[in-house]
């Protein structure tokens, strides 16, 4: 029988990588001669990547933008996101110790994010907590994409995982969607990146602080979902 696994999404649910986002997104603006976001923005910005990111900040001024202006624009972001990494960008507080506190319970853990697999890598590795994962899928890892659930699924089976044995933890509409579509539990933080509370999009469970994802918690997510009572999940 597969280990029971975590599934991280990236940014706002285990790094808070905001600061240097905001930064390579207004190195952007800038160069297009755009306003520059603030940092209040962020909430409604990030969550589907770089580009989509881009393309917001745009809309947010009725700007116009064509596709090649945008091709060109993310490959600005990215080459300065890049060469700036890990920046400002942290673990939240709790990540470190909930990490060992699952894998100390025979938990897995991956990472299912909509940031280009690279930069994920790049920057799990940089804050050295690329061992805590059995694999890192991003954006390009397959041909679909978060809310598509293949990219939950596939990122479990890819760890050695399944998915009926499986939590999702993420921050935002698209990771409780996904999750929801997948069948799979979902925790939902409350101090991501969201233009909205998370409690709207009506997760399994929220949590304010790492320290509230326990174990107990999580074996009886998924003992709920499987129909099971929480002594016999694992």
């Amino acid at each position: 029988m597969a280990a029971p696994i975590l599934v991280f999404d990236l940014d706002g649910t285990l790094i808070d990588t905001a600061p240097d986002l905001l930064d390579s997104l207004n190195h952007c603006l800038r160069a297009a001669r755009v306003p520059e976001a603030k940092a209040e923005e962020m909430r409604m910005l990030v969550g589907s990547g770089s580009r989509a990111m881009i393309a917001r900040a745009f809309a947010n001024h009725g700007r116009p933008l064509t596709e090649s202006e945008l091709d060109s624009l993310q490959a600005l972001f990215l080459e300065h996101y890049a060469a700036r990494m890990p920046g400002r960008s942290r673990p939240f507080p709790g990540v470190i110790e909930a990490l060992a506190r699952f894998r100390e319970a025979g938990f897995i853990a991956a990472v299912c994010t909509n940031k280009l697999e690279h930069l994920s890598r790049k920057l799990i590795g940089k804050l050295e907590l690329d061992g805590a994962f059995e694999v890192i899928c991003g954006a390009d890892t397959f041909p679909y994409r978060k809310p598509d659930p293949r990219h939950l699924t596939d990122t479990i089976l890819r760890a050695g995982g399944d998915p009926e044995r499986a939590l999702m933890i993420g921050d935002s509409r698209t990771d409780i969607d996904t999750a929801k579509t997948a069948g799979i539990p979902v925790v939902a933080v409350d101090f991501g990146y969201t233009d909205q509370p998370v409690h709207v999009f009506e997760p399994d469970r929220i949590i304010s602080h790492f320290d509230e994802l326990t174990v107990d918690l999580a074996e009886s997510l998924i003992a709920a979902a499987a129909g099971q009572p929480a002594s016999h999940a694992m």
